[in-house]
């Protein structure tokens, strides 16, 4: 198949069209091999108990098992004046979420590698990203169904989440090509076992075109079960910077005796250029080089839900990365990202929580993207 160059997303006869940008590439790109779209609800502690898998996690659902969680939180909404929020329906998926906030919160050219469906949730996920501006020239339209999670917020503001791959379209390893990451700085990846040849195959590419590599954990459920291909990868050394939270840093080394936070960090340092992990509530502890440090949760944040906390974390992180700040300060630009999407339903950052992240970051004297700035 031949390389053909467009500005979007616009051919749906072929299965398999490959798009791809010119030169000069978006500063950070995203894969996620399927576009996905989240059906986000506050459910009770009885459904929790109902669903397959254990909560807090993210767990693989069959098509069939996304439909009766469907159901069952309809039946909710319906039934309870406690839960009577509409469910929301959004672009979603860990890495899709970074970069729709790097580009929506930051103001950093981004774009995304995967594949998309041709049906409506396809659509939405493709309307979505361009409506902040985010790069889709890397995205493949093939026929067929696009990936769908349901996200579950328990009263606590924990989030459960089931996604749904097994039918949807995704780009494959050998449609990637080494035009896909020409001309960019970071490459954004999320660890899932289903992907790990096209995830490879990234890497590789990445490295030949001198591109760093970002590599959140995914889920503690996807640590414990397959932890030795992700030991594997994260000793090759080609992973420049590891995102884990708590608990996938608890399964990161299980069986060995020190599995706290710190020595996990420590671990990942030896491999990685810069390792952080998230504490919640307690913050972070992140590491460079002999450097470590340890930030705070921001105080104000009001945790409605949890979806995409880490994920807008790396946001901020890696603005401030990219903009050559201490490592601190990525830390605690962070923690200003993750705490605003933690203020409302989903995970994508409303305006009004975009203007309180600026507030919170003035307020401690960060770096404030130009075209962002608010009034003292």
């Amino acid at each position: 198949m031949g390389i053909e160059i467009q500005p979007e997303i616009n051919n749906r006869e072929d299965d398999s069209t490959a798009v791809v940008a010119a030169a000069t590439g978006p500063l950070i790109l995203g894969l996620q091999p399927s576009a996905l779209v989240d059906h986000t609800a506050r459910v009770d502690w009885a459904l929790l108990s109902r669903i397959p898998g254990e909560p807090g996690g993210s767990l693989p659902v069959a098509v069939e098992e996304l439909d009766l969680i469907l159901n069952e939180v309809n039946d909710l909404i319906h039934s309870s004046p406690k839960y009577a929020y509409p469910l929301k329906t959004n672009a979603g998926g860990s890495v899709a979420n970074t970069i729709r906030g790097l580009a929506a919160g930051f103001g950093v050219t981004c774009g995304l590698i995967g594949a998309c469906g041709d049906d409506e949730q396809g659509s939405l996920f493709v309307q979505n990203m361009c409506s902040y501006k985010v790069n889709i020239s890397r995205l493949r339209w093939k026929h067929g169904p696009t990936a769908q999670c349901v996200c579950l917020v328990d009263e606590l503001g924990n989030r459960t989440m089931r996604p749904c791959l097994s039918d949807a379209v995704k780009v494959q390893a050998d449609e990637l090509t080494l035009a896909d990451l020409k001309g960019s700085q970071w490459l954004v990846l999320r660890y899932a076992i289903f992907n790990i040849e096209v995830i490879e195959t990234a890497i590789t590419y990445a490295k030949l075109q001198g591109v760093s590599v970002s590599l959140d954990l995914a889920s503690f459920e996807m640590v414990r079960e397959f932890r030795y291909p992700l030991l594997q990868l994260l000793e090759s050394g080609c992973i420049d910077l590891c995102f884990a939270n708590e608990d996938e840093a608890a399964e990161l080394l299980g069986g060995e005796e020190n599995t706290d936070p710190e020595s996990v960090l420590e671990f990942l340092a030896i491999h990685c250029r810069w390792a952080v992990v998230t504490l919640g509530s307690k913050g972070c502890i992140a590491r460079h080089g002999r450097e470590v440090v340890r930030v705070p949760a921001i105080g104000e944040a009001i945790a409605i839900d949890a979806t995409g906390a880490g994920d807008l974390f790396a946001s901020g992180f890696l603005y401030g990365l990219v903009n050559g700040l201490s490592l601190e300060e990525c830390c605690m630009i962070g923690s200003c990202s993750g705490g605003s999407v933690i203020r409302s339903l989903g995970g994508e950052v409303t305006p009004e929580n975009w203007q309180w992240m600026y507030q919170q970051m003035q307020i401690k004297g960060l770096k404030i993207p130009e075209s962002q700035k608010v009034a003292s």
